[in-house]
């Protein structure tokens, strides 16, 4: 299984995807192996990612018509349009990249969002305080999600502190995952 965290650390709410994988990567061990990317605004040069895994869980924003900090969980096949990294820093996201999967005829791999509504994209580091409040209820649905898989996470003895991966995002000799 791979987890890729997507977004813009630059515009706020957008980073989300990000500093939920490197949460994940930084406090996690899990029980089968899982591979954690910083998508970033990786956009086409996921295309790889997708086509040589079998089960994929994206983490981003959704700009969809609801409450900031909502949180969804949904199959990437029905989503496409919603404003996954379509367009802006992204250009061409990875649903994009899984058109173009399925244009060309190759099988896709299970795909789920993890999606939150941003409150704020604007160029700006760090998140604003409706998701700092719900962050940890984000990533509560994701460990639900590989639990439901078969993936168990455990907590690691040292952890690191969301607020603390923001300021490392911040530092440019700071390495996210």
């Amino acid at each position: 299984m791979v987890i890729v965290g997507i977004g813009n650390i630059l515009q706020k709410d957008d980073g989300l995807g990000v500093y939920a994988a490197t949460y994940l990567h930084e406090n996690y061990t899990f029980s089968e192996e899982v591979e954690i990317i910083n998508g970033g605004v990786e956009g086409i040069h996921l295309y790889n990612v997708l086509e040589d895994n079998e089960h994929i869980v994206i983490l981003d924003c959704l700009q969809l018509n609801d409450t900031p900090a909502s949180i969804y969980a949904i199959p990437a096949k029905e989503i496409s349009g919603y404003g996954l990294n379509n367009g802006g820093a992204h250009e061409i996201g990875i649903l994009q990249c899984m058109d173009m999967m399925e244009l060309q005829g190759k099988e896709l791999p299970k795909s789920i969002v993890i999606g939150i509504i941003p409150a704020s994209v604007t160029f700006e580091f760090g998140l604003s305080q409706e998701l700092l409040d719900a962050f940890q209820g984000y990533i509560s649905v994701i460990l639900q999600y590989l639990q439901k898989n078969d993936i168990k996470a455990t907590k690691k003895p040292s952890t690191t502190e969301l607020l603390q991966i923001i300021d490392k995002a911040k530092d440019p000799s700071g390495v996210m995952i």
